[in-house]
């Protein structure tokens, strides 16, 4: 009889005992089911032990024991307590919700092979004779040399001899004579790629990485948008495939997973790949998990979730556009999924690739330190093409009509005359983001959030960016009554009824995510673009990353000057690495590219970096900032966060939990004042936070780990709830 440990999923950071008499230390990491006050629950099995403090009248038996599934393999397990300690969150909510939604229901799972069951002859079975085998054994006899003649045979084929062929296939497996595989019916593909020749500066990657494959070594690829990172992760990914080992690339949004996964299933046609987002479903993900922890497949393609996926033979990690805030999980565990796959290679022993065209200023701080090894790709890889000419027009001087200056105009019509495409940026969905009376200056906002609504056609539709709240559009001003009440501002809609207006013979698309909300919608319209079927796309941020539009000559960005004085101290960094990425769409074959910014600010620094095109130069400037005030990557935070129905009420927590941590602190700590949230309202709930900086990572995990008992044990009443976010990447 032994006592297993378990994780549930539960708002409690620890494990919880139970009995069991099947239950063996080869038993961790298996599902298990065991009741929980008056009702049943599942958990993971993380420890088995001879005792426990736990009375024997309060100890209980477990309820089943799931074996369909082999257990979670060590290293996830450790990647679990990792993320329970780093990110101070309940154990069993970290273990429970990374799992497959089927893997948390109290019943049994079957894991199905994705493709073709084949049957191959080992090593030593290419060896066996014939008639090493009994004359009485015909069929077994027969088996044998079909799949000596065969390299791999399915077992429908092989079914022809005998009813019995897979009882004889088993015989052959248990003496080591023939191994079973899988082929994915997903590797069908009709175009198969081979590798391009590789620039000088890509064949130096490529050489640097390989030579360097079996062992822990973070790399930050940076390299200008059409450079060829991709070409870069394809090769070096040949390199482990070839080595019988898998590769993971995480990539910030679903909508990259098509075009990326295209360009693998092409160029490993051989090698399983899976997918791995909210796009799937969910038994589509409890068998790419399972194909995974098989080693069925050698590719798994995901978003942040995937990092968590169990790997028989993990060999590589590539992290696409690293950069993107997209990595980062913004409820429940509040994890990194780029830092997570740092910590992951450096556990395993094996490298790691961090791509961008902007890394995020940690990266470019770790890699110009020596922390990482940094390669850079100058140039674009197509021969002929050139990086973008950008320009600026001064909307002080040039005045917009609907949003549009005539230059911007201008520029459409002559791209569209020359049968190529253009892009128009704005990143704001909707008509227009105000409903504003003229008399009374009203505005319509959201009653749930400190927002206002965005105007939506042709619904005529007041929409909550936030929380999803929706009213009608009054038809007049509900505060002084006047019915002359207008749309202020521009969104995406507006701009897209604008260009229709100007120019009413170009085929326009927008793109936003209230145009890509059917199933299919977009791969539907990166098809389209593809096939030149569209003149001018307006579009927000989700073209903005990792597409390549070959016809796609001109890009115009509207309105960008929003975020130039933002209170975050990240704001800029994040407008920058956006504009980069928007221009890069520009001209990445032979045709060159132009980009013309509608600014009110010219001047201002972010503009004057883009127009030269000098990451370097701008990234240094602003890790001076970050160093004179302080911030990271020169300081580790830490934000405390609570909400309640009243601000008094959230703040008042924070002033308690600041005073719990008097006298427990070193000087190494800093403590900032509790404060509202920049958008102190959200979804009904009021908001305010307290942020604790710390001049060194294990000062202020000490801090922490000492400071969360008191977070615990702090009166909240009912409907105040509160979160730490470690590293948070908005303030």
């Amino acid at each position: 009889m032994a006592i297993i440990r378990v994780a549930l999923d539960v708002p409690l950071d620890c494990l919880f005992d139970y009995v069991s008499e099947e239950t063996s230390s080869t038993d961790i990491g298996l599902r298990v089911r065991v009741p929980f006050g008056k009702r049943e629950a599942i958990g993971i099995i993380l420890d088995v032990c001879a005792a426990t403090q736990i009375t024997a009248d309060k100890l209980k038996p477990i309820h089943q024991l799931y074996r369909e599934i082999p257990p979670l393999p060590h290293d996830l397990i450790e990647l679990y307590r990792f993320c329970n300690r780093y990110y101070h969150h309940p154990i069993g909510q970290v273990v429970m919700n990374s799992l497959p939604a089927l893997l948390r229901k109290t019943r049994s799972v079957t894991c199905k092979p994705d493709g073709v069951l084949l049957w191959k002859l080992t090593s030593i079975g290419q060896t066996v004779g014939i008639d090493t085998i009994p004359a009485r054994s015909k069929t077994k006899r027969e088996l044998l040399r079909l799949l000596q003649q065969n390299r791999q045979t399915t077992a429908a084929f092989l079914g022809e001899i005998t009813p019995h062929t897979r009882k004889l296939l088993r015989e052959l497996v248990a003496s080591g004579w023939a191994e079973e595989t899988v082929v994915s019916r997903g590797q069908q593909t009709t175009t198969v790629t081979t590798a391009p020749a590789a620039t000088a500066e890509q064949a130096e990657a490529i050489a640097a990485m390989t030579a360097m494959a079996n062992q822990f070594t973070p790399w930050l690829l940076q390299g200008v948008t059409g450079s060829g990172k991709t070409e870069v992760y394809l090769q070096v990914a040949a390199t482990i495939l070839a080595q019988q080992k898998q590769v993971l690339i995480l990539v910030p949004e679903i909508n990259l997973t098509p075009q990326l996964e295209a360009i693998f299933r092409q160029r490993f046609p051989a090698s399983p790949l899976i997918s791995l987002h909210s796009g799937v479903t969910d038994n589509e993900r409890l068998q790419g998990w399972c194909q995974a922890q098989h080693q069925q497949t050698g590719i798994v393609l995901g978003t942040r979730l995937a990092i968590f996926t169990p790997f028989a033979n993990l060999g590589l990690i590539v992290i696409d556009e690293e950069q993107d805030s997209s990595f980062k999980q913004q409820d429940g565990l509040r994890y990194s999924a780029r830092d997570l796959a740092i910590y992951r290679a450096k556990q395993l022993d094996i490298p790691i690739i961090l791509g961008s065209a902007t890394p995020s200023l940690e990266s470019y701080y770790h890699a110009i330190n020596g922390h990482y090894k940094h390669l850079r790709l100058r140039t674009r890889a197509a021969s002929q093409a050139r990086l973008p000419a950008i320009r600026c027009i001064d909307l002080r001087i040039v005045k917009a009509q609907e949003g549009l200056t005539e230059p911007v105009l201008n520029a459409l019509r002559e791209t569209t005359a020359q049968n190529l495409q253009s892009l128009v940026f704005i990143n704001r969905r909707g008509y227009a983001p105000v409903l504003l009376c003229k008399s009374c200056r009203w505005t319509a906002t959201c009653t749930r959030c400190s927002s206002r609504l965005v105007f939506h056609l042709p619904a005529r539709q007041l929409r909550c960016h936030y929380c999803g709240y929706q009213q009608s559009v009054p038809s007049a001003c509900p505060q002084c009554g006047d019915q002359d009440i207008l749309p202020f501002g521009h969104g995406t809609q507006r701009i897209e009824s604008a260009l229709i207006n100007h120019l009413p013979d170009a085929r326009i698309m927008r793109v936003d995510r209230d145009s890509i909300r059917r199933k299919h919608a977009w791969q539907a319209i990166l098809t389209t673009i593809q096939q030149k079927k569209v003149d001018i796309l307006v579009g927000t941020q989700l073209l903005a990353k990792g597409h390549d539009f070959p016809n796609l000559a001109l890009v115009c960005i509207i309105n960008p000057d929003a975020s130039l004085y933002s209170a975050d101290f990240r704001a800029e960094e994040q407008l920058f690495t956006q504009l980069m990425q928007v221009a890069g769409r520009a001209g990445r074959a032979e045709t060159p590219g132009t980009v013309l910014i509608q600014t009110e600010f010219p001047h201002h620094p972010i503009y004057q970096a883009l127009m030269r095109q000098d990451y370097d130069h701008y990234a240094q400037q602003m890790l001076k900032d970050r160093q004179a005030m302080n911030f990271p990557p020169f300081a580790y935070q830490a934000a405390l966060r609570a909400e309640a129905p009243v601000i008094q009420d959230a703040l008042a927590f924070l002033g308690k939990a600041s005073a719990a941590s008097q006298n427990r602190h070193s000087k190494q700590i800093q403590l900032f004042d509790p404060v509202p949230a920049p958008m102190m309202r959200l979804n009904g709930m009021e908001r305010a936070q307290l942020l604790v900086q710390a001049d060194s990572r294990k000062s202020l995990q000490h801090f922490l780990t000492d400071w969360q008992p008191h977070l615990v044990a702090l009166p909240t009443g009912s409907k105040l709830r509160w979160h730490l976010d470690i590293d948070p990447i908005s303030l």
